[in-house]
């Protein structure tokens, strides 16, 4: 067996198999970093700490002598501690900090930028050029070094094809998925399950969100969830291969015309 210290719960199911579950504390849950992991891992994986409040394992570790009892609460990549994310990508990945061009929807250039890895989808700040109303980074363009800005709106997303995709859930994905499946999705490890549907495309497994969803982008997880509860089962995820606009949801190419 293997003990981690994650706030998630393996919960061993009436047939004897398990299944993943967000934690008690939904405040520090940490499923939606785990979607990944495999049937067969959890059948030899144990979170101790997701069915405990985060006051009583202090007092455990306080009982036990251990000296991180009183520990800050963190939210950093353990490997990140500065909280310089930009620097370990220009480290391992020169050619991401090269500088590039800031343009609006239209592809009008507005401004430099220092490379694309100071920026994430849905970001308002640090944009550093002049406009009438607030401007968000609405993608990014890797192989052109763009950085694409535009209004708030510009932001709502609909539709995720994913790819990667990891099913944990009863049955396979192919048996879920023969049907529009109704799940609960997080597309950001900060936010609240949101009701969703489940389906196939020929580019692959595709999210239907129920509203539009802001900050979506390719590379983020997509995580599945049989209720916005609570404790609620994982059922997999994904990673987001491409996305569709609110305005474009209602074209089947939609998706696929973005990857």
């Amino acid at each position: 067996m293997l003990a981690t210290g994650h706030y998630v719960v393996n919960r061993r199911l009436a047939d004897g198999t398990r299944a993943l579950h967000r934690a008690l504390e939904t405040e520090r849950d940490q499923s939606y970093f785990l979607f990944a992991t495999t049937r067969e891992q959890l059948d030899v994986l144990r979170f101790p700490l997701g069915s405990l409040p985060k006051a009583k394992v202090r007092a455990l570790a306080r009982e036990f002598g251990l000296s991180i009892a009183d520990k800050h609460d963190s939210q950093d990549i353990c490997f990140v501690p500065t909280g310089h994310y930009a620097d370990v990508i220009a480290r391992l990945n020169p050619g991401a900090a090269a500088p590039g061009d800031i343009v609006d929807l239209s592809g009008k250039v507005l401004g430099r930028h220092d490379g694309i890895i100071h920026f994430t989808v849905g970001q308002r700040k640090g944009l550093k050029i002049p406009a009438r109303e607030p401007l968000y980074v609405v993608r990014l363009e890797a192989g052109t070094r763009r950085v694409v800005v535009g209004p708030r709106a510009a932001l709502a997303t609909r539709r995720i094809g994913l790819h990667e995709v990891n099913w944990i859930g009863d049955a396979t994905i192919a048996d879920a998925i023969e049907r529009r499946r109704e799940v609960y999705v997080k597309v950001r490890s900060t936010r609240e399950p949101r009701a969703a549907w489940l389906s196939r495309r020929d580019a692959g497994v595709e999210v239907e969100l129920a509203d539009g969803e802001e900050g979506v982008a390719p590379g983020q997880a997509c995580v599945f969830y049989a209720s916005a509860e609570d404790g609620a089962r994982v059922l997999g995820g994904g990673f987001i291969r491409a996305t569709a606009a609110v305005e474009e949801a209602a074209r089947p190419e939609a998706v696929a015309a973005t990857a």
